[in-house]
């Protein structure tokens, strides 16, 4: 009996030391995976946050189309399917087919809409509001004395409560203004002054002088 008792323990032995080191290993490799899904998530939150940024940025610049969509349309496009060729009626019937359906049209263009008067038609059709780069002009033509990002950032908040302008977003639109002498930056220490250009505040005084020249 002893004999057979000890291979037995053995065994046992043996299986709880796999059975205990699988488990440790187990551990080990789900705070392995558990770090790197924290990691991940913190790469997808700085991804996101960086993209809203990027998005406020390219309207801001203006830019109405993602740079890839001209691409992607041009890659897959979108064929009209083939039209199956009826049989041409007689003139007689041609003529009385446009008769009959043009009629209807000018009818229905005639009726107005119940309830709504005609002359709020033109009212319904909404403007649409300028860009930032328009409203960073106009503010700078304003003025008669250099101002910086934050003190445009703020005009424009106060002006447009609803658009949420960011002066990160002013900053980098005024830098492209500048790139494309549409303004004028100058340093004060180390503040950053932003102007209009020369050319738009000259053009004033030109207009003006102009008609009396003419007239002599």
């Amino acid at each position: 009996m002893p004999e057979t008792k000890t291979p037995a323990t053995e065994l046992a032995s043996q299986y709880i030391a796999q059975v205990t080191g699988d488990l440790e290993a187990n551990l080990k490799e789900q705070e392995r995976i558990g770090a790197e899904i924290t990691t991940l998530q913190e790469q997808l939150a700085a991804l996101q946050h960086d993209h809203g940024v990027l998005v406020t940025m390219q309207q801001a610049l203006g830019i109405t189309t993602s740079p890839n969509g001209s691409a992607a349309e041009s890659e897959s496009p979108v064929l009209p399917s083939p039209r199956r060729k009826k049989a041409e009626p007689a003139a007689g019937e041609k003529q009385k087919a446009r008769k009959s359906t043009a009629t209807p049209v000018k009818k229905a263009a005639k009726k107005p809409a119940a309830g709504k008067p005609v002359a709020k038609k033109a009212d319904s059709a909404k403007t649409p509001e300028p860009t930032l780069v328009e409203l960073i002009r106009r503010h700078l033509a304003e003025q008669k004395e250099p101002r910086s990002a934050a003190e445009i950032s703020t005009a424009l908040g106060e002006a447009h409560p609803q658009r949420g302008i960011a002066a990160k977003v002013v900053r980098v639109t005024l830098e492209g203004l500048v790139a494309k002498s549409q303004a004028e930056r100058s340093k004060q220490g180390r503040s950053v002054f932003y102007t209009a250009p020369a050319s738009e505040s000259a053009a004033a005084p030109e207009g003006e002088t102009q008609p009396k020249g003419t007239d002599n």
